[in-house]
């Protein structure tokens, strides 16, 4: 019997994630409390495409390293999960008329997809799919969401990775430990009690509601995957668990589950 798994928004990190011990222990503990998946789908904050794009179900597809400056062994990483056509096609059949699609057989899973991946399932045996984030909207992105829903009955991971905060611009501190700056910790902190208390209003109206802005989101990719997930989940309105707190080169690693 197919499992409905939840939603899941989870700050993803660099590659040097899967050196920090206490991160990959939360991801890898979380992930073995989650039903297993038939599949999983990703909307990722590297992923930046109009209209809706659907990423590479070849396996045999390289990896998108979309980092610059790292040492040469996080360019050695593979993560070679089966592909998933037929989500490839449930995705564009959830889509209306007026919301095109396109392919992009040569586009495999960039770092904010297979970074959390190689440590939540890191035996590469459950189906990956990417798609873009085809808006920055808030809204149109709870409405994508939304026509995503139906997946979750077919046992699919709604996976949206991004960051709590991600003001990269204004850290003084880079290292993993570092303090986090009070921007970080003031919209970590309200985006806290958004969600317990399902105020989806308010979060979509981040830019100009929560404290620490525009420095927690500079730029608002790492942001906008979590409307994709709440959007998914059954009611953006009910509280959702939030399974990883806490801040790494003092940015906000929150992650939450959505039911």
């Amino acid at each position: 019997m197919t499992v409905r798994p939840p939603v899941v928004f989870l700050s993803h990190g660099a590659p040097p994630l899967v050196d920090d011990a206490l991160w990959v222990s939360q991801l890898a503990g979380w992930a073995q409390e989650l039903p297993r998946p038939t599949a999983i789908l990703v909307v990722s904050a590297h992923w930046e495409a109009a209209p809706l794009t659907i990423g590479a179900t070849d396996p045999d597809t390289p990896l998108t390293y979309d980092f610059w400056g790292f040492p040469a062994h996080y360019y050695d990483v593979t993560y070679t999960p089966p592909g998933a056509d037929w989500l490839a096609a449930d995705v564009a059949a959830l889509m209306p008329d007026s919301e095109p699609v396109r392919h992009d057989p040569d586009r495999r899973l960039d770092h904010g997809a297979y970074v959390p991946l190689t440590v939540m399932y890191p035996h590469a045996d459950i189906p990956v799919l990417q798609i873009s984030l085809p808006t920055l909207d808030p809204a149109r992105l709870v409405t994508l969401g939304e026509r995503l829903r139906p997946l979750r009955d077919r046992g699919v991971l709604i996976l949206g990775s991004g960051f709590t905060t991600h003001g990269l611009p204004f850290l003084r501190d880079p290292s993993p430990g570092a303090e986090p700056p009070t921007w970080s910790v003031e919209f970590d902190l309200w985006v806290r009690e958004r969600l317990a208390a399902g105020d989806l209003d308010a979060l979509i109206d981040f830019r100009h509601a929560a404290p620490g802005m525009p420095y927690a989101h500079p730029t608002i990719e790492h942001f906008a995957p979590l409307f994709v997930a709440l959007g998914a989940s059954d009611d953006p309105g009910r509280p959702g668990r939030q399974a990883v707190d806490g801040y790494w080169m003092g940015l906000a690693k929150r992650s939450v589950e959505l039911a």
